[in-house]
């Protein structure tokens, strides 16, 4: 397989604290290891490359601290420059996926990841779940997927280093998020539109 036939996987991510962007390194690490390609981008510094990356990826994740129930402003405002794909439609049938943290256990991340999820389908695009059942379910796969979350990656921050478990789970992550997109990228070859 060549490098243009490999899906290629964008993790655009804001971080106050280093940990979303660990984050973001982390799923970046399963991604890589499955053989799918990832370019990384801080949303507050984006090039016209990152944006060309974006129209041209296979599955966009998206990465932010979870501030106040919901997505930061500045996250917020990545959000809408790039809905100028929406008109045209550039995002439609792409995959997509969200891994946010916050600092609580709970720190209403499914409130972050639910506004995330719904800017996804406005752009047309198709989402992708955690897939990862852990413990208790699983004694052996102790803190695999602590929180329990099935909408998208969800984080404790703990400031710039991760928690082991955080970092097992986005390795796991992203994995899924690269089988999801070479099985996606198969099956738009043998499917012709009208």
């Amino acid at each position: 397989m060549t490098q243009a036939d490999t899906p290629l996987i964008c993790l655009p991510w804001f971080s106050e604290t280093g940990h979303v962007q660990s984050l973001a390194q982390e799923i970046a690490a399963g991604v890589d290891a499955s053989g799918a390609r990832t370019v990384t981008m801080d949303v507050t510094d984006l090039s016209p490359a990152d944006w060309q990356a974006l129209d041209a990826a296979s599955l966009i994740a998206f990465g932010c601290p979870t501030y106040m129930g919901s997505t930061p402003a500045r996250y917020s405002l990545f959000l809408e420059e790039a809905a100028s794909a929406w008109p045209d439609l550039r995002w439609q049938d792409k995959l997509a996926a969200g891994f946010v943290s916050a600092i609580h256990p709970s720190g209403d991340k499914l409130s972050a990841l639910s506004r995330l999820s719904i800017y996804a389908a406005q752009m047309g695009m198709i989402w992708v779940g955690q897939t990862a059942i852990g413990a208790p379910v699983y004694p052996d796969r102790q803190g695999l997927n602590a929180d329990g979350s099935w909408l998208g990656l969800m984080a404790t921050d703990s400031g710039e280093t991760l928690r082991p478990e955080d970092a097992q789970t986005a390795r796991h992550f992203g994995t899924r998020l690269a089988q999801m997109a070479a099985r996606w990228e198969r099956g738009s070859v043998n499917i012709r539109a009208n």
